[in-house]
C-alpha cells in the first residue's frame, strides 16, 4: 500500500486515555470493520504502540504505519485482516537463507508431517513468494495463507495433503 496513497476508513482519537484503553478502543473499531478496511487510531498513550503492534500479530491484523503528530500523539493506521494466522504444529524460520534453500528445507519438513499438519515457514528471501507459490501450484502443498511481518520478511502456512 503507497503511502501517500493510504486512507482511513474510521479515525478514533483516544487522546488523553491510558492504556489499555486505546488497544481496546481499537480492538472494539476493528471488530466491526470489513476485512481491509483501515482505523486511524489517534493515541498519546507511550504504550499504545507495543500494546498495537501485539494485538494486530496475534489477531491477523496490520499496523500499516505510525504517524508523529504534535506532542506525543500518534497515528496509527490499523488495517482490518483476515483472522488469526492458521495454527502451526512446526515452525520453520529460514530467514537469512536464499532461495531456494527455503522451499527446499521446508518440503523436507513437510515430507516427515502428517496429512494435514501446518508448516509456518518464515523467510527474508526476496524471492520466496513467487518461490512457494511456483511450488504449491505444482505439488500437493496447500498454501493456506501468506503474510508480511515485516520489511522483506513472509511468513507462509503450509499443509501438506
Amino acid at each position: 500500500m503507497n503511502e501517500t496513497t493510504l486512507q482511513a476508513d474510521v479515525r478514533l482519537d483516544l487522546s488523553g486515555l491510558t492504556c489499555p484503553a486505546p488497544l481496546v478502543g481499537a480492538k472494539q473499531v476493528v471488530d466491526d470493520l470489513e476485512p481491509g478496511q483501515v482505523l486511524a487510531l489517534v493515541s498519546d498513550c507511550p504504550g499504545t504502540r507495543d500494546d498495537l503492534f501485539i494485538w494486530a500479530r496475534h489477531t491477523g491484523n496490520d499496523l500499516l504505519r505510525v504517524e508523529q503528530q504534535d506532542g506525543e500523539r500518534r497515528v496509527f493506521y490499523i488495517r482490518k485482516g483476515k483472522g488469526p494466522a492458521p495454527r502451526a504444529q512446526v515452525t520453520l524460520d529460514m530467514r537469512g537463507a536464499t532461495c531456494p534453500g527455503p522451499v527446499l528445507e521446508a518440503r523436507r519438513v513437510l515430507e516427515s508431517m502428517k496429512p494435514d499438519e501446518v508448516l509456518r515457514l518464515l523467510t527474508s528471501c526476496p524471492a520466496a513468494r513467487d518461490e512457494v507459490n511456483a511450488w504449491t501450484r505444482a505439488t500437493r502443498v496447500k498454501l493456506a495463507e501468506s503474510r508480511e511481518i515485516g520489511a522483506g520478511e513472509w511468513e507462509f502456512y503450509l499443509r501438506r495433503s
